[in-house]
């Protein structure tokens, strides 16, 4: 960074002083709210939400910030604004009564105008500054502007009054709103002025496309301050306005190394034995039948067993629907809403435009704040939309809910359609993890076979498991590679019958194998003895021969001994008789 770009850096700016609204998401878009002491224009076709915007603005500024402020009307009377606003909530009576709003309705006589030619505003201003004055407000409205000259035709005193107007406001130093109608053409209002005067022009807009209808906001211009410039959606419910800001959403979010079950410990270790990441977005699609809204239901039951908040979004089936098929499969969900941990929002795609269910999405889940969301499923949001513009609010969706760290869980129905392989390629590009579940058939049945398509920042399995509904609830098992292929269900079972089978009759052969050996041995072995004896048996003979001649020999010598000894003896007689014959 150079010298210049650093002095740059380090250059304060002073910000625009400004007020408030209090109105969900507009203070967002606005940066801080309306221009403070200034002039607002809220323009926009009959029907929009004028009025409702600019009684909010009073109403929130009084609740929420202390700071009183008048309303005055030129077309409805207090007791009909009373009455209008009662149904959101708001008690202007009681408001009224301690001297925080002043209401105020002004009739203007077209006819006393074309009768003395006289226009002047001086009559208003005095009354406007009495009611300023008389509470100390800090606000004020002025709805609907376009009565107020209804009688005037001349354009220069037009014009200079309307000049007076925004002066006068100016100068006493309130945060003014004035509404007004749409005009025709490229004019903002019916006059053509009132744009061009204000500080800051707010342009609401309600427009019917395929019988949906879908109101949106936009900021005309602001002078002194940087906002918004997109069209945003906003909802009027119960609660008055929310607004969904959309650009203020980047891609500069947080991640987290947290890890959340997804209540299966079998696709846990799928995905590196510890489940996906917090804060990350999952897509489950498949076919009719495949278990989606199971899935998604466990991952819901998981969170909340963990004591987390759960927000789950059906565009198909009724929660009652959903807690009576999910019993079937040993999951209670009905406990978790009775907790107040798991909550339910189930609507027609149609009820609403895109941008609607977009705002009442963001809405709930400011309002609940849970830790996991399920929407089920995203294509039929198609029936609202085109597959382009399901794709653009989903990428909104997936911003916010990272930006939040909320961990969401998507379902697809996939019909091998052109358009369903369009939100479904179109989708998987945009979520961290991708689980694709199909129908298997063989044998003469269908089975479901679950993959992890992708998961990225963890290491995940490549294989095929087959996924098994039960009573017991859901599991994850190992599919068997025959000869034509994955073997699932009943081609499974028969596998590994076939497979047992040919253990024993292994196991057979082996021991008659052994048994044919241990007869050879014992052959063998007698044969060895009978040598052996045979052996024997002829070494004695020999042993035999042998001391028979040994003995032979002895006695032959012995006889031979005997025979010299015998002789010997014969020839010494005779000597002996003649010695003693002398």
């Amino acid at each position: 960074m150079t010298n210049v770009n650093k002095k740059q850096s380090l250059v304060h700016h002073p910000s625009l002083p400004k007020t408030p609204t209090g109105i969900n998401g507009l203070d967002e878009i606005t940066g801080g709210g309306l221009p403070k002491g200034r002039p607002t224009l809220v323009c926009g076709e009959a029907g929009c939400g004028k009025t409702l915007l600019s009684l909010e603005f009073i109403i929130k500024g009084v609740t929420e910030f202390n700071e009183p402020g008048v309303f005055i009307a030129f077309e409805e009377k207090a007791e009909e604004l009373t009455t209008n606003v009662a149904s959101l909530g708001f008690d202007l009576d009681k408001l009224q009564a301690d001297k925080k709003i002043r209401l105020d309705h002004v009739h203007i006589d077209r006819s006393e105008i074309e009768e003395t030619g006289e226009y002047d505003l001086e009559g208003l201003f005095i009354r406007l500054g009495y009611a300023i004055d008389s509470i100390g407000a800090k606000r004020v409205v002025l709805d609907t502007l376009e009565n107020l000259f209804s009688g005037l035709s001349n354009q220069t005193i037009l014009r200079a009054e309307l000049r007076r107007l925004f002066g006068f406001l100016k100068q006493k130093g309130v945060t003014a709103v004035i509404t007004g109608e749409r005009g025709e053409g490229a004019a903002l209002t019916r006059q053509g002025l009132e744009e061009y005067v204000s500080d800051c022009v707010i342009l609401l807009d309600h427009r019917v496309i395929n019988q949906i209808s879908t109101r949106r906001l936009r900021i005309v211009k602001y002078r002194g301050s940087q906002h918004g410039t997109n069209e945003y959606p906003f909802l009027i419910d119960e609660e008055g306005i929310s607004v969904l800001p959309v650009t203020s959403l980047k891609l500069e979010k947080d991640v987290s190394t947290e890890r959340v079950s997804s209540g299966i410990p079998a696709l846990d270790q799928m995905l590196g034995g510890k489940g996906f990441f917090k804060g990350s977005s999952i897509l489950v699609s498949g076919t009719a039948g495949t278990g989606k809204t199971s899935l998604a239901a466990y991952f819901a039951h998981e969170t909340c067993q963990n004591n987390k908040r759960c927000l789950y979004f059906a565009f198909e089936e009724s929660p009652r629907q959903i807690v009576r098929n999910m019993k079937s499969i040993s999951v209670d969900l009905q406990k978790h809403i009775d907790s107040g941990l798991l909550m339910f929002h189930a609507s027609r795609p149609t009820l609403y435009g895109l941008e609607m269910h977009l705002a009442v999405i963001y809405k709930l889940i400011k309002k609940f704040k849970p830790a996991a969301v399920v929407l089920d499923p995203i294509t039929n949001l198609i029936t609202a939309g085109s597959v382009s513009e399901v794709k653009t609010m989903l990428i909104r969706l997936i911003d916010f809910l990272q930006e939040e760290q909320i961990t969401t869980m998507f379902t697809a129905l996939t019909l091998n359609t052109i358009i369903n392989d369009q939100t479904d390629e179109g989708l998987s590009s945009l979520v961290d993890t991708w689980v694709l579940v199909r129908d298997i058939e063989s044998n003469g049945e269908r089975n479901r076979g679950l993959y992890i398509m992708k998961s990225r920042g963890m290491k995940h399995s490549n294989q095929v498991r087959e996924f098994v509904i039960t009573d017991n609830g859901l599991d994850l098992i190992d599919v068997y590679l025959g000869p034509e292929g994955v073997l699932t269900g009943s081609a499974r079972e028969a596998q590994k019958l076939n497979e047992k089978t040919g253990v024993a009759l292994r196991d057979f052969a082996v021991t008659r194998k052994d048994r044919e050996v241990m007869r050879k041995r014992m052959m063998l072995e007698a044969k060895i003895s009978t040598l052996q004896a045979e052996f024997e048996s002829a070494e004695e003979e020999l042993n035999k021969i042998y001391l028979e001649e040994e003995l032979k020999q002895n006695i032959i010598e012995k006889n031979r001994q005997e025979i010299t000894n015998i002789r010997h003896g014969n020839a010494a007689t005779p000597k002996d008789n003649t010695k003693k014959e002398k």
